[in-house]
């Protein structure tokens, strides 16, 4: 692992809480100055802080990852960005077991209020208020809840992608390359919403490389869309698969993440393959099992980030 890498994870694998992410913020800052960035730190609505490297408004092309930490869950967010219908019913599935959940606790609260001596009209409300409660205290947990303090892939592995990028990108290249990290990407892209609202130039031209959970896997996907298939070729030319990372670069693919907010956005993640059907997966993240880092697989993105500025001239 690099030196940035070793002291992320050593002091800031956690970035939740607002004193855990200014610590984080300082640490960049501290990095980007070193290398000879601009750095600024963009606010947004409901406490949203992105961090700005480079000259956003006037690079060809910016490179991207969330900094936040999402709340440790007894689940994974499992995805399969190439099976819509497989990740559409494991959503269902988690949806199932919350109102589940709701509809349980909400009977169990009921029925013991029943044995307390209260009218009959406090009773009834208090049924029908319970439930409710439940339901957004059960929300919390899952947005806003404990940490989780395993975050190697989820997102870890795209803040490390970035610092290495910023590092290792040539004094000649700097110019065309900007650098964002998001802020609330876990609790629905707020931070990627608040820069595209800002930026809008940006949100509908620039070219945006989204780096999103890309150390657990060794299929590495370059998830396209209509406005961002005719850079299929250069994806191919700058990030050619090797022995050990293979590269999938696809419009057929769906895949949650901030590039959802930026016409010019490609989504890229590491997946692995089930032996059933091929299917590309994603599992582990959001659980205390999140501690697979493929070393190989930022040094792969690095190099072929790189290789895409120059091929940008």
């Amino acid at each position: 692992m690099t030196r940035t890498t070793n002291e992320i994870f050593a002091k800031y694998q956690v970035r939740k809480t607002k004193k855990q992410k200014t610590a984080f913020i300082d640490y960049v800052k501290q990095i980007a100055e070193c290398y000879g960035y601009d750095f600024t730190v963009e606010k947004g609505t409901f406490g949203v802080r992105n961090i700005v490297i480079g000259n956003p408004d006037t690079a060809k092309i910016l490179y991207t990852a969330h900094y936040d930490t999402c709340a440790r869950l007894p689940f994974p967010n499992f995805i399969t960005p190439k099976n819509f219908l497989v990740y559409l019913l494991y959503q269902f599935f988690i949806v199932g077991i919350f109102f589940a959940l709701t509809f349980g606790l909400g009977v169990a609260i009921g029925f013991m209020l029943s044995f307390i001596p209260m009218p009959d009209d406090v009773v009834n409300g208090m049924i029908s208020f319970i439930p409710t409660v439940i339901y957004f205290a059960l929300l919390y947990l899952l947005l806003g809840g404990p940490a989780n303090k395993n975050t190697a892939n989820d997102n870890t592995s795209g803040v490390t992608t970035i610092l290495d990028i910023m590092e290792k990108l040539p004094q000649d290249q700097k110019s065309k390359v900007a650098f964002v990290l998001f802020d609330l990407e876990e609790v629905g892209l707020l931070g990627s919403s608040a820069f595209a609202s800002k930026h809008k130039a940006v949100k509908n031209n620039t070219l945006l490389i989204n780096f999103d959970c890309v150390s657990d896997g060794q299929t590495m996907l370059f998830a396209l869309k209509g406005t961002t298939k005719k850079y299929a070729e250069l994806l191919e030319q700058a990030f050619a698969s090797t022995p050990t990372v293979a590269v999938d670069i696809t419009g057929n693919a769906f895949y949650p993440s901030d590039n959802a907010c930026f016409k010019g956005g490609i989504g890229v993640a590491a997946l692995k393959k089930s032996k059933f059907f091929g299917t590309l997966y994603m599992d582990r993240i959001h659980t205390k099992k999140d501690v697979i880092y493929r070393e190989e697989n930022v040094q792969f993105l690095t190099n072929g980030a790189i290789k895409l500025a120059q091929l940008l001239s």
